[in-house]
């Protein structure tokens, strides 16, 4: 265990220990989140201060078989200060620089790594529509880079690295390097890369989806209603088409990577003109720095028609009034509260990690990948046939220790799939 009163030079002296690990995570990222192949552009997009990591990233790409290894930095304090002193309209066009940039790396075939890492309060008091304008613009006008990550054209993984501020939120009250040490303590332990052989542990973790999918797949359920005592109860509606995934995912040519580093769930695309009811959120959420908490929506006819929050209301609204899809669910996503994520009783405050201890659902666009033939379907045409578009996509959690998900099959039979948060079966 780790003990809560290590001193500064300790978590030095930690961190220095965990080393061997944190290059095992990085070589992990490489090799099985976005499965660079040889001569193929890595991009990684990340935070300055998450340098050291990133250099790790490199020279495994590198190592790899990487033609070229693209960085393109980020950083909280220039962000903020970014959005005090510019007008909203500013970041309603993404420049033309940036957009050329990303396009070129995605029709190029490179792949994309995310390293996440970031203040959860980063934006606070920051207008929630600065930052939702940029995102929007950025989705809509950076076509072909939205298009391969949507599609699963160009790999991509999403990984976590520590960051000061991020740790000291997520394990307050001690000093900033011991903070950090136990975040990078946590991330390991959840993107199961703590062990001598991170590669081949993931090999199985993948093995561990077959089960779940194998069981969602077959039965072909045409809705999913989900209750708790919180006062959820939601009816969502399932698509005639609709594939569940998880683990591995696959590109149109059926080169395998993991788009999230950790991953614990199976998820699909529903209908999105097929939701009523009621769901009441089970952890906060961060959205561009910015936290809501205690939130409920209400959804009829698969539109979100009523909505409050304890914290961060303006911030719900700037989410559902992105577009018209934003009010409609583009992902289910189904998870056992028997992960090493939810066991270790840490609130990240990091979707990448809370959602992956959670059922969660996610307002706005959804999966080609969950529609069958979706592939080859445009955007246009998924719509037609139940699949959200829309220029966000934000994952929220519902996956409370009582959660019940039943099964309806079209002859009106129910089928338990969630009991008391996990599996029927477990």
């Amino acid at each position: 265990m780790i003990k809560a009163e290590l001193t500064a030079e300790d978590a030095r002296a930690g961190i220095r220990a965990l080393e061997p690990k944190i290059d095992r995570y990085a070589k992990l990222v490489i090799r099985t989140g976005v499965n660079v192949k040889p001569g193929q552009e890595v991009v990684v997009l990340a935070p300055v201060e998450t340098a050291d990591f990133v250099r790790k990233l490199v020279r495994h790409g590198y190592e790899a078989g990487a033609g070229h290894v693209t960085v393109i930095w980020s950083d909280d304090e220039v962000t903020r200060l970014t959005y005090e002193n510019v007008e909203t309209s500013f970041f309603e066009t993404t420049p033309e620089w940036q957009r050329v940039q990303l396009d070129s790396l995605a029709e190029d075939g490179a792949c994309f790594v995310f390293v996440e890492g970031a203040d959860p309060e980063a934006l606070k008091g920051i207008d929630p529509a600065k930052p939702a304008a940029f995102s929007k613009a950025r989705n809509t006008q950076c076509r072909a880079f939205r298009r391969g990550l949507d599609f699963n054209i160009n790999p991509w993984c999403i990984a976590g690295a520590p960051v000061a501020a991020w740790a000291t939120h997520v394990f307050p009250g001690i000093p900033e390097e011991a903070a950090v040490y136990r975040l990078w303590c946590a991330i390991l332990s959840a993107a199961r890369a703590d062990g001598a052989d991170p590669e081949s542990d993931w090999e199985l973790h993948n093995a561990t989806f077959e089960k779940n999918l194998r069981f969602l797949n077959e039965r072909h359920f045409t809705a999913l209603r989900y209750t708790a005592d919180n006062g959820t109860d939601l009816t969502v509606g399932l698509t005639d088409r609709h594939l569940w995934a998880g683990g591995c995912g696959e590109t149109p040519d059926g080169h395998p990577f993991f788009p999230n580093i950790p991953t614990e769930e199976v998820f699909t695309s529903p209908d999105c003109e097929r939701a009523d009811g009621i769901v009441h959120s089970a952890l906060p959420l961060i959205h561009h720095g910015n936290k809501v908490d205690g939130f409920w929506l209400r959804f009829e006819g698969g539109r979100v028609v009523d909505y409050d929050a304890v914290v961060g209301k303006d911030t719900l609204t700037s989410i559902l009034d992105t577009d018209e899809g934003a009010r409609r669910l583009g992902e289910v996503a189904l998870i056992s509260k028997n992960t090493p994520i939810r066991e270790s009783e840490t609130l990240f405050f990091d979707t990448l990690y809370d959602e992956n201890a959670s059922c969660h659902l996610a307002l706005g666009i959804g999966f080609a990948e969950c529609y069958e033939g979706g592939y080859d379907m445009t955007p246009e045409q998924l719509r037609e046939h139940g699949v959200n578009t829309s220029s966000t996509h934000v994952d929220f959690m519902i996956g409370t220790d009582d959660l019940d998900v039943t099964g309806i099959c079209e002859d009106g039979t129910e089928v338990p799939v969630f009991v008391n948060g996990q599996w029927s079966w477990e």
